[in-house]
């Protein structure tokens, strides 16, 4: 976790990391400055700048496991959701990312109901009422992780609304992480989805 750290605080981080290339450690919340410091240390460190995540060693583990399904209700919670299919990847998981598919438009979640039901686990990242994750759960035998995101108009709270909506969710098999924690939504499942 990046954030908060100081650019040279993340850059001995990075030094530790390299002596270790056997052993796979994840940066969230890497914002421009503290991961240019690490990819100045870790060079080939692979970096998604939307998640603002990077990993080293930069190669996944070979995939093993039931795949981890990862939606968002629209491109806004892209950041978070792609934080969660990151994780979930580089914690040796197959793992799909389904964008732009919130209750808005119902058709648009019933048409990936098919991908929805392949996975092991999914994880659902949602902002405004955040009622996408049981909708979702409702649809599935699998168990759904819910990320509230912080998106949302005025009344959204910073997504504290969303989060409440999640926790109360009436479907059964829906987990919740904290707001905007994509990566502990991504762990969470990975374990879950485990082999």
């Amino acid at each position: 976790y990046c954030e908060g750290k100081s650019v040279e605080q993340v850059r001995e981080i990075a030094q530790r990391v390299a002596e270790k290339p056997d052993v796979v450690t994840i940066f969230t919340r890497a914002e421009d400055e503290r991961a240019e410091a690490i990819k100045e240390v870790l060079p080939d460190a692979f970096h998604d700048e939307v998640a603002r995540f990077l990993a080293w060693p930069p190669r996944r583990p070979e995939p093993t496991g039931k795949l981890v399904v990862v939606a968002c209700a629209g491109t806004s919670d892209l950041p978070v959701a792609r934080e969660a299919l990151l994780t979930a990847r580089h914690l040796g998981r197959p793992a799909e990312l389904v964008v732009d598919v919130g209750i808005a438009g119902l058709h648009r979640t019933l048409s990936k109901l098919d991908v929805f039901r392949k996975a092991g686990a999914i994880v659902v990242a949602a902002g405004m009422d955040g009622a996408l994750p049981g909708l979702i759960a409702g649809l599935v035998s699998c168990p759904v992780v819910a990320v509230p995101t912080s998106v949302g108009y005025g009344a959204s709270f910073g997504g504290v609304s969303a989060l409440l909506t999640m926790l109360n969710a009436c479907a059964p098999g829906v987990g919740v992480v904290n707001i905007d924690n994509g990566y502990g939504a991504g762990h969470l499942a990975a374990q879950i989805a485990a082999p």
